[in-house]
């Protein structure tokens, strides 16, 4: 039996903000945004090539806006995604170089934190 991550919860304090920042600036698909009710809204956005999404919106979770810490995606250039990054107005650090990849990590507005790895070649 496979047992699959598909959705992440990032608690945000402005919705339509996080999601600007994470489509505009980070370049993730909005999926759907579908406001149900007052009390709930769900907005899902996946990155590029990712089986994974994100949701945030209203009445998603009880986690305090920027505690979501140390989500990480695996990208092919490490250098290219940070630049891709910077050139969009993402505040990213420079590349942290490890025998078990490199990592360039980032936060959201509210300070949810992100980290970018490059595998190394022998993966």
């Amino acid at each position: 039996m496979d047992w699959k991550i598909e959705l992440v919860a990032i608690p945000v304090t402005d919705v339509d903000r996080a999601k600007a920042f994470y489509v505009d600036q980070v370049g993730f698909n909005a999926d759907h945004d579908h406001r149900i009710s007052d009390s709930l809204r769900f907005v899902q956005l996946t990155p590029p090539g990712s089986a994974c999404s994100i949701v945030m919106g209203v009445g998603i979770t009880d986690m305090p806006p920027g505690s979501q810490k140390g989500v990480q995606m695996v990208v092919e250039d490490a250098a290219a995604a940070r630049e891709q990054l910077l050139s969009h107005g993402v505040a990213a650090s420079e590349i942290d170089v490890q025998p078990w990849g490199m990592f360039v990590t980032f936060s959201d507005p509210d300070g949810n934190t992100w980290a970018l790895q490059q595998l190394p070649a022998w993966q």
